[in-house]
Order: structure tokens, then sequence, then C-alpha cells
């Protein structure tokens, strides 16, 4: 049988980990700098923990894991009878209970309902693990891939919404991506709903929206025709989608539709009051850098105020990073008015523009700096004992395992991205020296053996 990945799924050569990891890191000190703790949840979840929160179309995309033995002769028939409900999205405890988390927010919030009692709240953490989804795998989507999350529970104020906003904008400054940070407000969307008849409208306005970039406004108002949306409402959308300029402007056109609604009014208050409070903060600049973007709808319906997107301008691979408030999530758990808000990075995705774009740090890519080549066995045995004494001062290095060719152990050293060669021949052993390569510059040197930790110390 030849081998084969699952689909959406990959492999990671240790290139790509040190740069994954570049990522990880880079967003782990930033939501510590701003006071964030981590956490770690379980891979899978209950069903029932998961199920009704993505709306329809994320609650199909959720990997449901089968029971434990369904091969039992008086549990197949019963599982057989009830597998087509499977495939209908429904949930048969009999088959299935569990499944593989969608995201790091519902689990948050799972979390934040069972432990309230010993938390400090408002509770601010961060959680980078793997997510799955049963998605049609493309360029930056997949069916395994890491999140970065950062929530704040446990608040209203809108600090906490400007606190989020201000980690997008350090994040993507310190992994040097030039990205547009969009951001809207549910309740805006909520008022467009009240409109056009009613809140109920809301859910299928937003994933019509939703799909807006992918498949343009022609296509998303015949959407809206199939469902029986009246001329008149679909009119209604099209000069809210449309609504263009500054921030400025686009709340004002924004304010002149809408706000004689009460929800949109506060939105639209909500989004002054977060520009501002970060042009008060950084100056114009930083909150020149949020875009209002009204066709901005984030899909999934736990969301009720500020929603974020951040994109990568001019690389052609979708959202890196989105969130927003959700201010009764934990009310699903039985732990009502608790207001939370977080935001997401789309570690994969922020990888796969961070290469398109080439500018990965080059340090990045370096694993061992010193290579010790292996002349002989008397000579390999001092080269192991200087070798020790680099790595307790902190070096990174290793001795060619064979005594062969020196062709070979400097293809070696190329291959890995070694920076330097150290050579210990029956001459050097005599004169107690060394020869120190360096394989960048084509350069190299003899020293006394006793000065080799010094020498990689400078």
């Amino acid at each position: 049988m030849k081998p084969a990945l699952p689909q959406g799924t990959r492999d990671f050569s240790a290139e790509v980990i040190r740069r994954r990891q570049f990522i990880l890191d880079t967003i782990r000190k930033v939501f510590e700098l701003y006071g964030f703790e981590p956490l770690e949840t379980p891979a899978m979840e209950n069903l029932e923990t998961l199920m009704g929160k993505y709306g329809e179309e994320g609650d199909k995309l959720i990997f449901k894991i089968l029971n434990n033995g369904l091969d039992n002769p008086a549990k197949k028939s019963e599982a057989q009878n009830n597998f087509e409900k499977i495939l209908e999205g429904k949930n048969e405890k009999g088959i299935t209970e569990r499944a593989l988390r969608y995201d790091l927010t519902i689990p948050f919030a799972r979390y934040v309902s069972m432990n309230f009692g010993k938390l400090t709240m408002p509770f601010k953490r961060y959680q980078m693990q793997p997510v799955w989804r049963a998605d049609r795998p493309q360029k930056g989507r997949y069916r395994e891939f890491y999140q970065c999350d950062a929530d704040i529970a446990g608040t209203s104020s809108l600090i906490s919404d400007v606190v989020l906003a201000e980690i997008y904008l350090q994040v993507f400054e310190e992994l040097k991506i030039p990205v547009d940070i969009k951001i809207n407000n549910r309740k805006i969307l909520l008022a467009l709903s009240e409109l056009c008849g009613g809140t109920g409208m809301m859910p299928l306005i937003t994933i019509a929206i939703d799909k807006l970039d992918k498949i343009g406004l022609e296509k998303v108002k015949a959407e809206l025709k199939e469902k029986e949306l009246t001329n008149k409402q679909i009119e209604l959308i099209e000069k809210y989608l449309i609504i263009g300029g500054s921030n400025e402007e686009k709340l004002n056109k924004v304010s002149d539709l809408l706000g004689t609604i009460t929800q949109g009014k506060t939105g639209i208050e909500e989004l002054r009051s977060v520009l501002g409070l970060m042009n008060e903060a950084d100056g114009q600049s930083s909150s020149q850098s949020i875009l209002v973007d009204f066709k901005l709808a984030r899909g999934l319906n736990y969301y009720t105020g500020i929603i974020y997107e951040a994109s990568a301008i001019n690389v052609d691979i979708g959202s890196i990073g989105g969130g927003g408030r959700y201010d009764d999530l934990t009310g699903l758990f039985g732990l009502p008015n608790i207001p939370g808000v977080g935001i997401s990075f789309g570690v994969d995705r922020i990888y796969d523009v961070m290469n398109e774009l080439n500018i990965f740090p080059e340090e990045v890519n370096k694993s061992t700096t010193v290579l010790f080549f292996n002349l002989g066995e008397i000579e390999s045995r001092t080269a192991f004992k200087e070798m020790q004494v680099l790595r307790n001062n902190g070096i990174s290095c290793e001795l060619f395992y064979e005594n062969v060719k020196m062709d070979k152990q400097f293809k070696y050293a190329s291959k890995k991205n070694i920076s330097f060669a150290v050579i210990i021949g029956s001459n050097e052993l005599e004169q107690k020296t060394c020869i120190i390569k360096d394989l960048f510059k084509a350069e190299q040197q003899t020293i006394p053996l006793e000065n080799l930790s010094s020498y990689f110390k400078l």
C-alpha cells in the first residue's frame, strides 16, 4: 500500500516547524505582554457542547467521533438504522457522543462555566492548539489547523475590545505582515435585519453577506431572492452593502440608514468609541489601520457586538484572523450574563502568507551552529569533549557520526544550514589547536583549543 495523508492534513519538516514556532512565539509574547494567561483544553468535546453553536453551516463541518463498540452485534443493527440521521447532521447518542473541537471559543466558554467560582474575573486567557473542520481542502484552508486565541470574559467594557484590536496591530507589525483589519458590529446587522422585517432574518442575511467576497453582490442578491426576500428588502441590503468612504463617512451613512433603530444606534456608538480610544492611545495612524467594513458579518451565531477580521494585503488567501464580542456565550452552559470578547489568529494561513511574501527572518532557518568533523577515533574523542563544553555554554553543535570523506561531511553541513565547521585532525591534536571554518563566509582560522568556547561567545 502506498502511504498517504488524510486530505486537508500535512506533515511538517524541521524547517517548517521552526518557522511555525517563530509565529507562535511572536503571538505568545504579545498575548503575555497584555496580561493573558495560557489555557489548554482537550482535543475532543462532548458533541452537545459543540452542536448548535456555529450556525447551520458550521455544524455540518464538525468532525464527529464514532462511539466504541459499534462492531458489537447488539449495537450494529441500531447503528445502521440511525446512521442516515448522522449523515443529515443530527445527533444520535447510540452512534456518536463526542467530536473534535471546531474552534477554541466554545471550549473556552465551557471551561469558564465549569470553573467560574475559581477564576479571577475578568478572566483573560490565551490558547494555542489545533482545531478540526470537515471543510473542502483548498489553498489556505485545511481540515486540521492551529488557532491562537485571546479572550476576555467578565467585562462589557469597550476597553477590552480595544485591547484585542491593539494585539492584532502589534502581532502583525512584529511579523511584518501588511494587513487590513476590518471592524463591524453585529448590532448594526441586527438593525438591518429588523428593518428588513424582523430579527429572525439575521442568520439568513449574515450567511449571505459572509459569501459576498466569494460570489459577488449579484449572486448574493440572487441567493436572497431564492430565500423569498422582497425586492424592497434586497434593495435595502444592497444600499447597506455599497456604503463607502472613510471610517467617519461610513459611520455617518450607516447612521442615516439604520440610526433610528435602537440596536443600530448602539452599534454605531460602540464603533465610534473603539476607534476614538485607539486614536487617543496611539494617535491617528492606529485608528486608521482599522477599517470600518459593513460587509463584515462573521457567520458564527454567537457574536453579539463588535467583530473583527484580518486579511493580508495583496495575498489571495482569505482571512488570517477574526473574532468579536459574544455577550452571553457562557449562558449556553448554564452561566448567564457573563460578557466576553475574543480574537483568533490562523497560524497556518499566517505561515502561508509569510512564506509567499518571503519575510521569515533568516536566523529562523538555522539549527545546529557548529559541526565537528569526524577524522578518526582519537580525534573524535577530543572533538566530543570540546563539543560538550560548547553545549554547556548554550552553543548548539553535533559531531558527524562516521569517519568519512570530508566532502561528505561538508555536504551534510550545507544541507543542514550549519554555520561553522570545527576540524581537529592529528596535526591539531599535536599542537592543541583546531581549525574553524565559517561556512557562509568561506573563511577559516586556526585557534588554540582552549579558546574554542570563548570564540563562539563573541
